[in-house]
């Protein structure tokens, strides 16, 4: 069974490189502290509790949530100095004020009034809107160094194509831990 994934328009693809038009899309994200690896597991564990029914539903009870791809985490940003808050997405993958923003994109038949209400007040839904996002995917483990690599990267690419980057740059994995490495599907993403 496929997983859904955000919509988006590609819109330019060199190699790995692309450039995506990302339609407006609803989100449940918390915030985590520690180290890239731990706020992983951390806000992983946070938002798979309310999708799998740690929540209230319109309907009454708790309502299950289908699982989406990617999962993406991005150091917090510092929303007063921000020109824009991006999308997953999305990473110097450098901790901000020792915190992490983590989102699942929900599915797309949610709104922001017919998703159920998280019961964890660290869970928060929003939605964010359209978004034109700069992407590099790569296999393999997603670790705070290889991350940082694929970040310069990507800005590189995008300076040599004299675009400048308006968001915080973001880490996109597509694939549950148990995948081998060569097979897994990441990306590193920023808004421009």
């Amino acid at each position: 069974m496929a997983i859904e994934e955000p919509n988006f328009k590609l819109v330019e693809k060199s190699g790995n490189f692309e450039l995506r038009l990302y339609a407006p899309r609803v989100v449940a994200e918390t915030l985590v502290d520690g180290s890239l690896n731990d706020a992983s597991s951390a806000g992983f564990r946070r938002i798979a509790d309310y999708i799998f029914g740690n929540n209230t539903s319109h309907k009454g009870g708790s309502e299950k949530i289908s699982m989406t791809s990617p999962v993406t985490m991005a150091p917090k940003a510092d929303e007063a100095a921000s020109e824009k808050i991006s999308m997953t997405a999305p990473v110097t993958m450098q901790q901000s004020a020792g915190q992490w923003r983590m989102y699942f994109v929900m599915p797309s038949q949610y709104t922001l009034s017919t998703l159920p209400t998280p019961n964890n007040p660290a869970v928060t839904l929003r939605e964010l809107p359209e978004t034109r996002m700069a992407v590099l995917r790569f296999s393999g483990l997603a670790g705070e160094e290889k991350t940082a690599t694929k970040t310069a990267e990507l800005i590189a690419w995008l300076k040599s194509k004299n675009i400048t980057p308006t968001g915080t740059p973001e880490l996109a994995r597509y694939n549950p831990p148990w995948t081998l490495p060569f097979l897994r599907r990441n990306e590193v993403m920023v808004a421009y």
